[in-house]
């Protein structure tokens, strides 16, 4: 009685895989499901960040109110491609890499 039922809890020939083109792109669905979830989570958000990062340095100009990365306040004084000339005190100027610009304040910000 039960060995009927063993036979019939079996696997049929194949072991139980579909064959051909369906079967192998169900061993391949959870690798794409996984990808696109990686996607939609951490890659698509970080591209969006990063454009916004570069859309804001090339709109920086002279009398704009930054943070650099590092944590210093400072006035925008002189823009080229690549530096930023920041006043940070009186009679104190320090040129940076333009890419180290963290943020831009707003005029109502204040120190």
């Amino acid at each position: 009685m039960f060995g009927n039922l063993a036979w019939a809890m079996g696997q049929g020939p194949g072991g139980g895989q579909p064959q051909g083109p369906e079967g192998m792109f169900m061993s391949f669905l959870p690798l794409i499901i996984i990808f696109v979830i990686f996607y939609f989570l951490l890659i698509r958000p970080q591209q969006k960040k990063a454009r916004e990062h570069k859309d804001m340095l090339e709109n920086i100009k002279k009398g704009d109110k930054v943070i650099t990365s590092g944590g210093i306040y400072g006035l925008v004084e002189n823009v080229s491609d690549k530096t930023v000339t920041l006043k940070i005190a009186e009679n104190v100027k320090v040129k940076f890499g333009k890419s180290y610009v963290g943020t831009v304040r707003s005029t109502a910000d204040e120190d």
